[in-house]
């Protein structure tokens, strides 16, 4: 059995801490990968944070993942700061995989609600 492989989406959105998106993607994709997966996502090269937020960002993941339609078995959506939804939908539109998607949002930690952690999600 081959091994599964995902497309990730890292949601972003201006107002909530950007930093957020560098590690929350770091974590996201340690863990598919000590779990075995295969990843298709935007690099930090591509975008900030390797992440979608902007209509170009949501262009550039949509492409990429059309180069890779016949590897991508699903799509997680992963939102450490909230996320644009309408870049990501976009995103999903426009790369038109017609695959599962998972939305997958990291906790806020009570501690920090400050606008430098809220994360939203």
């Amino acid at each position: 059995m081959k091994p599964v492989t995902l497309g990730v989406i890292v949601g972003n959105r201006g107002f909530f801490p950007s930093h957020l998106c560098e590690t929350g993607r770091t974590t996201v994709l340690e863990v598919l990968q000590q779990e075995g997966f295969n990843v298709v996502a935007l690099s930090p090269e591509d975008t900030p944070y390797g992440s979608v937020e902007s209509l170009s960002d949501a262009r550039k993941c949509a492409d990429l993942f059309k180069q890779h339609r016949d590897e991508i078995d699903g799509v997680l959506v992963t939102l450490p700061n909230f996320g644009d939804e309408r870049a990501i939908a976009n995103t999903l539109r426009w790369a038109a995989l017609d695959s599962p998607v998972l939305v997958h949002a990291f906790a806020d930690d009570m501690t920090k609600m400050d606008l430098q952690w809220r994360r939203d999600s």
